[in-house]
């Protein structure tokens, strides 16, 4: 981002394409040190490399500070220097440099997992190609329990009820970097790829594809920033959970942003409030007297038992097996072979 995108990103969740306003609720920056400025100021045109291999092309290169306390501010609404997201801002250079941008090719990892990330006109293409009328996608950084697939299986019932034809799920986990004690995404889409062929979505037809985003943690203004990104790749309906992009304050252990900010929000941007239709999201629980993930009901409030995912984590950690009915088996057992194989490090 140029310095005048980076300000309009930061105050007002938006940057301007003439004076049409554009959701951008996060800023996107390169830092670099006082060094690297000093380098290279003068030069018109400068090659973004990375492993060795040249990516772009930043032309009109311009330099401005990094306010690192009031990026942490407005992004997150704390500045607590052990939030795993402003961590990495503090530990970046001083100065931010944006420019006019030109892709020489596309970005490849060679981790196996290319095929999956796919761009937004390969998105839209393949959505149409399979008579999509409605594409409802769901966000994740987690691996997919019972309760995840029911929430899918009765949004697909819902939106056939509303007329649509052939509703399309896209799955979409998250790519880039995660905190720590987040599952790797090698190891999410393994379970996914073992869900996804044993059923768990019933009779819906899934596209698995990779968002390559890093995760910021930064609640309503990063959940704008998915949405969006996923109206760019062709999503007509998008779920939207508790606490979306949340984490718990690194000082208090408290939530720092109310669990239904993310969809107020979405639902107060006309960008996407009119790009998207909101869906509901349901909350399942463990229903001990069926033994399966069913949707919470108030009046039998005493026969559900309500598993996070950093209780499913302690558990796969600790080697021990869910309720019968909260994960797809295969699934499971690739989830526990990960902190098996971390234990043996």
């Amino acid at each position: 981002m140029t310095e005048q995108q980076y300000l309009q990103s930061l105050h007002f969740e938006h940057i301007f394409d003439g004076d049409k306003p554009v959701s951008m609720a996060v800023p996107i920056v390169l830092p670099l040190s006082t060094e690297a400025k000093a380098k290279l100021e003068k030069e018109s045109e400068i090659t973004l490399v990375y492993n060795g291999v040249d990516l772009a092309i930043l032309s009109s290169p311009e330099f401005f500070e990094h306010n690192k306390e009031e990026r942490s501010g407005r992004t997150f609404g704390i500045t607590h220097e052990k939030h795993p997201h402003i961590e990495l801002i503090n530990n970046a250079g001083d100065w931010l440099m944006g420019g006019k941008l030109k892709v020489l090719r596309r970005i490849v990892y060679n981790d196996g997992m290319d095929q999956f990330r796919l761009t937004p006109a390969e998105l839209q293409a393949k959505f149409k190609e399979m008579g999509a009328d409605a594409v409802f996608v769901f966000q994740l950084r987690n691996p997919v329990h019972n309760g995840h697939a029911l929430l899918m299986q009765d949004t697909a019932r819902r939106l056939k009820e509303q007329g649509y034809k052939k509703p399309v799920l896209w799955l979409s986990p998250l790519g880039g970097w995660t905190k720590d004690d987040d599952v790797p995404l090698d190891t999410r889409m393994a379970q996914h790829h073992a869900i996804i062929k044993n059923g768990v979505f019933g009779d819906t037809e899934v596209v698995l594809a990779i968002f390559p985003s890093p995760m910021l943690y930064a609640g309503p203004r990063e959940v704008q920033w998915h949405a969006k990104a996923r109206l760019n790749g062709g999503a007509t309906h998008y779920i939207v959970g508790r606490d979306p992009a949340g984490m718990k304050h690194p000082g208090t252990n408290e939530d720092i942003y109310h669990m239904w900010h993310g969809q107020r929000m979405l639902e107060m941007v006309p960008e996407l409030a009119s790009g998207l239709k909101l869906l509901p999201f349901k909350f399942a629980s463990y229903d001990k007297t069926a033994s399966k993930m069913a949707f919470f009901d108030p009046a039998r409030k005493d026969d559900f038992v309500s598993i996070s995912g950093s209780k499913m984590r302690k558990m796969a950690r600790e080697g021990t097996d869910p309720p019968k009915g909260f994960m797809d088996p295969e699934g499971w057992s690739i989830l526990k072979k990960f902190y098996a194989s971390k234990q043996e490090l």
